[in-house]
């Protein structure tokens, strides 16, 4: 511990991102990334803007991307805001949006950047517990709160909470004036975003990233969808941090990967396809499956432990995420490969299995 930590910092437990090995090549499973490439012609969109312009600073407001999400939404411009990843989105919706005084809330199992980023703010949060299925039951979320952010689908569970769910919820804090955040990440693998009702519901932001459907996860590209009111929120605090979220290649990058929306549409068809026949083989073998609107699954196995079954996928070359938390830990998360990939996954468990 550095003798330069402020007490934030000595106290805080920082967000463990997935494992990114380099010392052999993995099927990786472990970190919900796209198994396919991004669009051809976002490639050759960004190859183009790769030019004597990046002497020049970006656009900071992303005017013309946040035009192209705003006409995918059928939202206005100033209802929708970019920036370096979902994950600086919601850094920044807690800077912005939530205090002190009412604790945040969240499920006690989602995602786990949630109370490092409370911490980090200082925060107060309240956890409130999936059911015994791991589904959001919104009724518990019905009280006194300084906001509330769900993930839809949530992760690591997988499970898809309804829009009468959210609405509810939204309903509830449109009466106290207090945020309800939802983190539409997978959204796109089977689910609907949220994004048509901020019209109606001033105290609703919707947040994504392109990091997952997309395929531009080594881009760092997210965006949020709101009313004008939160989106000013938003501006001022990332003004106060970095005026420039976006460099001027993942602003023409995003561009083109909205555009193309055939490409979109073919590459989650794949990722959903596959999906559902690997939880079916899997239910065939008699392994827990939680149903799953994301990129990836949620699964135990009759036999082996998860931390078991993490440990000899590994030694196999398989990489998935294995979490060793309260009421979690026999299960894991599985990213959606390629069809080939998850044919080796699935043999490679049925093979443990039989041991």
């Amino acid at each position: 511990m550095s003798r330069y930590w402020n007490s934030t910092i000595k106290n805080l437990k920082p967000y463990v991102p997935g494992e990114q090995p380099k010392d052999k090549r993995y099927i990786k499973l472990n970190t919900n990334e796209n198994p396919y490439p991004p669009s051809p012609r976002v490639i050759e969109t960004i190859k183009t803007a790769a030019n004597e312009d990046l002497r020049l600073y970006p656009d900071p407001n992303g005017d013309e991307l946040r035009k192209v999400i705003a006409s995918y939404y059928g939202i206005d411009t100033e209802q929708v805001f970019v920036g370096n990843g979902s994950d600086e989105i919601l850094g920044f919706t807690f800077g912005a949006f939530f205090d002190a005084d009412n604790p945040i809330l969240f499920p006690d199992i989602t995602y786990s950047f949630y109370p490092v980023y409370a911490n980090l703010f200082h925060l107060n949060y309240k956890t409130i517990p999936l059911d015994e299925s791991f589904a959001i039951c919104e009724e518990q979320y019905l009280i006194e709160n300084g906001g509330i952010i769900i993930p839809n689908p949530n992760a690591p569970t997988s499970r898809y909470l309804s829009h009468q769910q959210i609405l509810k919820m939204a309903e509830y804090n449109c009466k106290c004036g207090k945020l309800v955040v939802i983190d539409e990440a997978y959204v796109d693998f089977g689910g609907e975003s949220v994004a048509k009702y901020i019209r109606d519901y001033p105290n609703l932001l919707v947040i994504q990233t392109l990091s997952k459907a997309r395929s531009l996860a080594g881009m760092r590209i997210g965006f949020a969808l709101g009313s004008e009111e939160i989106m000013q929120g938003l501006n001022r605090i990332k003004n106060s941090f970095n005026s420039y979220t976006l460099d001027r290649l993942a602003l023409v990058a995003a561009k083109e990967a909205f555009l193309d929306k055939q490409y979109f549409e073919e590459v989650t068809k794949k990722v959903i396809n596959t999906r559902e026949w690997v939880v079916s083989r899997l239910r065939a073998a008699d392994c827990t499956v939680m149903e799953s609107r994301a990129n990836f699954i949620f699964m135990s196995h009759p036999a082996v432990t998860a931390e078991e079954l993490f440990g000899k996928l590994r030694e196999r070359g398989i990489l998935v995420r294995y979490f060793n938390l309260p009421r979690i830990n026999n299960f894991l998360r599985v990213s959606i490969g390629t069809d080939e990939q998850m044919k080796m996954f699935c043999e490679a468990v049925e093979e443990i299995g039989n041991m």
